[in-house]
């Protein structure tokens, strides 16, 4: 019996989540999986799994063993790293994931520098907008634009992201510019489904919160989605700054209420720890690393400017003492 191959197959069963996935995933038949770890349960005299026709249960000591097969996997892993010069050499395959808009502006370039200073390192970019795991997934390096939890990860910070409210001239033009959090009331919003609360947004500093209702008029189930809906004038959205750089730069959208920002996010590279680390993931996290940081860097400084649109901020603010949104200046003209 292959105690290794019985290993593999139980913990790529409990990773996705039956055993027809981990038989597609490794390319093996189903009767194969079934058979190889009924074989290993029997090599054991005990039970791992708990099968039923919805889901897969690890037992109390299929839980154990599957721990300690990963740790297994992974000391077998880095003994055939070593063996092939990994810990030598930057030279092998690396995977890598970031958010896509972010990934797209900031991680491409710098890959593209790297692979060619270093010809013999492969990368896998997994552009998503979710949380990877690190293990399960087999990923090398990550990067999280979030408050890190205490894990066994190691990070790296790169940078900061800003969270801006942002909507087009012309919208605000006809509904007036917020002066303050509250204002957004009397405003239509967009949001999306990767918000934490797409029911409210939350300014201010984690001392001092102030946490403003929000009216969804449209709620997309991707930013990108919710910054095209705001560029037509359908409302003010929600997102970070890096994502509507661009729009701002053309004056295709404005970012608002800059000085009740919540403190910024940071940008992390995050890796696994434990272990040695492969030449390769050192020298991608040391090539990247000061890359990023300039990149961020440009990018912050691009987007310093004074809040609001430029007309305002040369003479045609709201009064520190008023209430609700600036009016538009059509709608000043009426009233006059």
């Amino acid at each position: 019996m292959d105690r290794i191959e019985a290993m593999t197959l139980l913990v790529a069963t409990v990773e996705k989540g039956s055993l027809s996935a981990a038989g597609r995933a490794l390319g093996v038949p189903l009767a194969t999986v079934s058979r190889k770890v009924s074989d290993l349960e029997a090599h054991l005299r005990t039970k791992l799994l708990n099968r039923s026709n919805r889901r897969l249960t690890l037992t109390d000591a299929g839980e154990a063993y599957v721990a300690a097969s990963k740790r297994i996997l992974q000391q077998i892993n880095e003994a055939e790293r070593a063996a092939a010069g990994e810990y030598i050499a930057p030279r092998g395959d690396l995977v890598v994931t970031a958010p896509i808009v972010f990934g797209r502006l900031h991680m491409v370039p710098p890959i593209a520098a790297f692979l060619e200073a270093y010809p013999e390192v492969d990368v896998r970019l997994a552009l998503a907008d979710r949380v990877t795991n690190l293990m399960e997934e087999h990923i090398d390096a990550a990067l999280r634009i979030s408050l890190l939890p205490d894990s066994t990860l190691l990070a790296t910070k790169v940078g900061e992201i800003r969270r801006v409210v942002c909507g087009s001239p012309a919208y605000f033009d006809k509904h007036g510019t917020p002066a303050k959090p509250a204002d957004l009331s009397e405003l239509s919003c967009i949001t999306f489904e990767g918000q934490s609360n797409p029911q409210s947004w939350n300014f201010g500093t984690a001392k001092a919160p102030v946490v403003v209702p929000v009216h969804s008029r449209l709620i997309a189930t991707t930013a990108e989605a919710s910054i095209d809906a705001a560029k037509l004038g359908a409302g003010v959205t929600r997102v970070l700054s890096y994502q509507v750089e661009d729009a701002v730069r053309k004056g295709e959208l404005v970012t608002i209420l800059e000085d009740f920002e919540p403190p910024p996010i940071p940008v992390s590279l995050v890796y696994r720890g434990g272990g040695m680390i492969p030449l390769k993931l050192r020298a991608f996290l040391d090539f990247m690393t000061p890359r990023l940081r300039a990149s961020l860097s440009q990018a912050k400084s691009r987007s310093a400017k004074p809040q609001g649109r430029p007309e305002e901020n040369e003479a045609d603010t709201a009064p520190a003492a008023s209430t609700g949104p600036r009016k538009s200046r059509k709608a000043a003209d009426q009233s006059a």
